[in-house]
């Protein structure tokens, strides 16, 4: 899945696309160098999304960096969780082109 979203942010004309095998190598990235925007799965080990959510809130560098959640879940209760801890975008696997496109544009604007 990592892949599949990094080509299709470099066809969307995002340059420099990272990725992370897990939330705490990508905490590891984030500290290391700024990002512009973070997409992150919802389940992951040994944090999930939400902490890796709540940990770039709670960092004043991060706290307002674009942050969408990848998950194959769309309950409305969890939607409602992220979205008062701070979430810009979730992404309902599977998703297309379009879709991908539709959340980057409602959390960055026009790019």
């Amino acid at each position: 899945m990592q892949a599949i979203i990094a080509g299709r942010l470099r066809e969307l004309g995002f340059l420099q696309v990272d990725t992370a095998s897990d939330p705490v190598t990508a905490l590891t990235m984030l500290r290391r160098q700024r990002y512009g925007l973070v997409l992150s799965d919802w389940r992951m080990e040994p944090m999930d999304g939400i902490g890796l959510l709540q940990a770039l809130r709670a960092d004043p560098d991060y706290a307002d960096v674009p942050f969408i959640l990848v998950t194959a879940e769309a309950r409305p209760d969890n939607v409602m969780a992220a979205r008062r801890l701070g979430v810009d975008g979730y992404l309902v696997k599977p998703f297309d082109a379009a879709g991908l496109r539709a959340k980057l544009t409602a959390a960055l604007g026009a790019f």
